[in-house]
C-alpha cells in the first residue's frame, strides 16, 4: 500500500494560561511568548511539508487546548470526537467539533463511562493501535474499535505501564518504520516492523511526526535524528522545549488529515 498523504492540518494557538497546563513533569512552567515562538516554527513546517493549515484562536478557558490532537481521530472513513480522559479538557472537544462538521459528513463520539485522548491512539495503514493509558480506558478503547469496524477499519489495545500516551514512545514513519522507546522496543505487538530504537536519554524524541516523506523530530536529540535519516527519511528539528514541560510532543499539537 502507497504511503498515506497528509492535505490538511488543524492547529491551535497556545493560550496565555497555558503556564496552567496540566503536567506530569517537573521540568517548571512553560514560557508562553517562547511557546508561541515554536508554535509558529511547527506551523511554518507542516507547510514546508505541502501542507495546508487551518489555524483556531487561542482559548484561555482550556489551557491544554493547544494540543488539539487529543480531540479526535481523523480516519479516511470520518472523524470520531474523543471524550478525554482529563475532565478539564473535555470542553475543548466543541470547536474542534464545529470545526470538522465543515470538513466531515460523518462524526462518530465517544461516550461515558469511556474516556479516549487521541494521543493514545497510533495509525498503521488501516489498523489503528490503542493505548490504555491513564487517559484512555478500556470501555473508551472499545467503542473506538466498534466505530473503527464500522468505518470497515481495525484496532487493537496496548496496555502501557509507564508512558503517558502510546504515541509519547511510538511513532510510524511509513513504509514499515517504527520508533520506539522504552516499554515499546521489542513489543510484541510491534515485531513485524522495522524499529528504529530511542535510547532512554533521548526518549522523548520518540514522538516524532512523518509528513509526506519529512519527519518532524524535536530538537536537541542528535543520535534519533542521525537514526531516522540512515532510514531514507529528511529530517527537520524543531524546538519544543515549552510543550515538552506540560507534557506535549509534536504529534499532539495538530489534527491532520
Amino acid at each position: 500500500m502507497l504511503p498515506l498523504h497528509i492535505l490538511k492540518a488543524i492547529v491551535k494557538l497556545p493560550c496565555e494560561k497555558i503556564t496552567e497546563a496540566l503536567t506530569t513533569v517537573k521540568l517548571g512552567k512553560p514560557d508562553y511568548q517562547q511557546a508561541l515562538y515554536q508554535h509558529t516554527l511547527y506551523v511554518n513546517a507542516l507547510r514546508h511539508c505541502g501542507v495546508e493549515v487551518t489555524l483556531l484562536e487561542p482559548d484561555n478557558r482550556f489551557p491544554d487546548s493547544t494540543f488539539v490532537e487529543d480531540t479526535a481521530l481523523l480516519t479516511p472513513a470520518g472523524a470520531v470526537m474523543t471524550r478525554p480522559g482529563a475532565p478539564s479538557r473535555r470542553g475543548e472537544t466543541a470547536e474542534i467539533e464545529t470545526t470538522l462538521s465543515l470538513l466531515y459528513n460523518c462524526i462518530e463520539h465517544i461516550q461515558a463511562p469511556g474516556t479516549l485522548d487521541a494521543g493514545d491512539i497510533l495509525q498503521v495503514e488501516q489498523h489503528y493501535y490503542i493505548g490504555l493509558s491513564s487517559r484512555t480506558n478500556a470501555e473508551g478503547a472499545a467503542q473506538l474499535i466498534n466505530i473503527l469496524k464500522g468505518f470497515g477499519l481495525s484496532g487493537s489495545t496496548v496496555p502501557l505501564r509507564k508512558m503517558f500516551h502510546l504515541k509519547s514512545g511510538v511513532s510510524y514513519l511509513q513504509n514499515n518504520y517504527l520508533v520506539t522507546a522504552g516499554e515499546f522496543i521489542n513489543h510484541p505487538q510491534f515485531q513485524e516492523f522495522r524499529q528504529i530504537k530511542v535510547s532512554q536519554s533521548e526518549s522523548y524524541a520518540a514522538n516524532c511526526l512523518w509528513l509526506n516523506g519529512k519527519v518532524l523530530v524535536a530538537a536537541g536529540y542528535p543520535r534519533i535524528s542521525e537514526e531516522i535519516q540512515k532510514a531514507g527519511f529528511e529530517v527537520i528539528e524543531l524546538e519544543m522545549s515549552e510543550f515538552r514541560k506540560i507534557d506535549g510532543g509534536l504529534s499532539c499539537l495538530s489534527l491532520r488529515f
